[in-house]
């Protein structure tokens, strides 16, 4: 029987509720879907539960899993790099929590920036503004945020390309910090 062969029996075994079918899954796949994960998450630790924790879906959603519709590794990658950039986005905070005891007067440097930021957003296209919010401060993923309002993913993600652009020009620190973070969560 073939490794290919091994591995189709493997997946039926499992979608038939096979926990020891799971384990052979395991040491065939794991070596590789470790290897995406560790790029995503950087910090092994971090990714040997990401690992761990795409195989308890893997075998939560066995079911859904179509061979006509493609590969299996396929479908484990999506699981694999999804369930490594959600560990990521929780992984790193969103608002500082270090001591910054070493500012003399920390909050009214924070309000100040918050309003001049504010100011520049206000001066976005309605529909720039809108696609900004939902991504940045709803924490929505592009596809989510180009549901919620209505256009094509394209034309969402120009959208934010166009407003990132003028905010470039109009308010440069704080963008810096808004691409940092677009890197660290993706754009969905």
């Amino acid at each position: 029987m073939s490794a290919r062969e091994t591995h189709i029996e493997l997946i039926k075994r499992l979608q038939q509720g096979e926990q020891s079918a799971l384990l052979g899954l395991y040491d065939a796949y794991s070596k590789a879907l470790y290897g995406i994960i560790v790029r995503i998450c950087t910090r092994e630790d971090i990714a040997q539960d990401a690992l761990q924790e795409s195989f308890i879906k893997i075998w939560e959603k066995i079911d859904s899993y179509d061979p006509g519709k493609g590969r299996f590794y396929t479908w484990a990658y999506r699981i694999a790099k999804n369930t490594a950039l959600n560990t990521v986005r929780k992984a790193t905070p969103l608002i500082q929590t270090d001591d910054l005891s070493v500012y003399t007067n920390k909050t009214a440097d924070l309000a100040t920036d918050y309003t001049e930021l504010n100011g520049v957003l206000k001066k976005l296209e309605p529909h720039h503004r809108k696609a900004i919010e939902l991504v940045y401060f709803k924490g929505l993923t592009h596809r989510e945020a180009h549901e919620e309002m209505a256009v094509p993913l394209g034309t969402f993600k120009s959208y934010i390309r166009q407003a990132l652009v003028q905010l470039r020009t109009e308010y440069p620190k704080e963008l810096l910090l808004l691409s940092v973070l677009v890197e660290m969560i993706g754009h969905g």
